[in-house]
């Protein structure tokens, strides 16, 4: 499951075992990316916080598919396959057409959003990207880019945050040796009205 060791949803108690109540999902499945976080749970309670707000919250304007699309993209530039195959599987789920998700995820791992994204959302990739890869170049004419595309400040944010989240994640996830044995691959916390609401379904 991963490098360092992590307690069971079985074995947990006090307020480790109350946020596993809150996140496990069917048959108390905790995903590994969360139960790693075991020996600190305080440091659990942050980073679902991080997610749950980030990706998951009905105040966000830009579609779901796509703040899930910039995530996936971002796992795929960082090498973190945990992570791509969790949010592939969420990403399949939410646009419920085979087709667009093949598009997608092909010109992902061709690295080539240009083949299928429109201005608008291709220039949120492209920023998606410089920030994985070479954050320290940006300037402010990068966010003036996707101004001009008719993104708003609060959807430059957006982009921003999930950009941010999924590189802690996947640092996380790549650093501590986490894999997939054991998870439900593709569960989320469903319920974007109600951020305190952490469940996988």
């Amino acid at each position: 499951m991963a490098w360092i060791q992590e307690i069971t949803f079985e074995n947990a108690k006090g307020q480790l075992k109350r946020l596993y109540e809150r996140v496990k999902g069917p048959n108390n499945n905790v995903d590994n990316v969360l139960s790693i976080h075991s020996l600190r749970p305080h440091t659990l309670v942050g980073h679902m916080g991080l997610y749950k707000n980030i990706l998951h919250n009905s105040n966000n304007t830009l579609p779901k598919w796509y703040l899930e699309t910039l995530g996936v993209y971002v796992s795929f530039l960082n090498q973190c396959d945990y992570c791509v195959a969790h949010h592939s599987a969420g990403l399949k789920r939410l646009l419920a057409d085979d087709l667009k998700f093949e598009q997608i995820i092909n010109c992902i791992q061709k690295d080539e959003a240009a083949s299928y994204f429109d201005t608008k959302y291709l220039e949120g990739m492209r920023y998606a990207k410089k920030l994985t890869l070479s954050h320290h170049t940006i300037t402010k004419m990068d966010i003036d880019v996707l101004r001009e595309q008719d993104l708003t400040d609060g959807e430059i944010l957006e982009i921003n945050q999930v950009v941010s989240y999924f590189n802690y994640v996947n640092r996380t996830v790549v650093g501590l040796g986490v894999n997939t044995d054991g998870d439900i691959i593709g569960l989320s916390p469903n319920d974007s009205n109600d951020p305190d609401n952490w469940g996988h379904s």
